[in-house]
């Protein structure tokens, strides 16, 4: 009686602790600009909360590497 109370436990609980949001690379981040927007916005609304998951940290180093990548332009140019 004692496992079958267990295993109802297990399978009830199992069943709260979905899986989790996809974590997405760097290199996806960069490639899709709406995604990248945003995960960056949602992180910085709740920082708090956000700042150190996966996606975060990972949107803001995409976000730091696209704006290396965009064009300079020259002073007077």
């Amino acid at each position: 009686m004692k496992h079958l109370l267990l295993g109802i436990v297990m399978l009830t609980l199992s069943g709260c602790f979905g899986r989790g949001d996809k974590i997405y690379t760097v290199d996806e981040l960069m490639a899709d600009e709406a995604l990248l927007a945003k995960i960056t916005s949602e992180c910085r609304n709740n920082p708090g909360a956000l700042r150190q998951t996966p996606n975060c940290q990972n949107a803001e180093a995409a976000d730091w590497r696209v704006r290396l990548q965009l064009p300079r332009k020259s002073p007077g140019g």
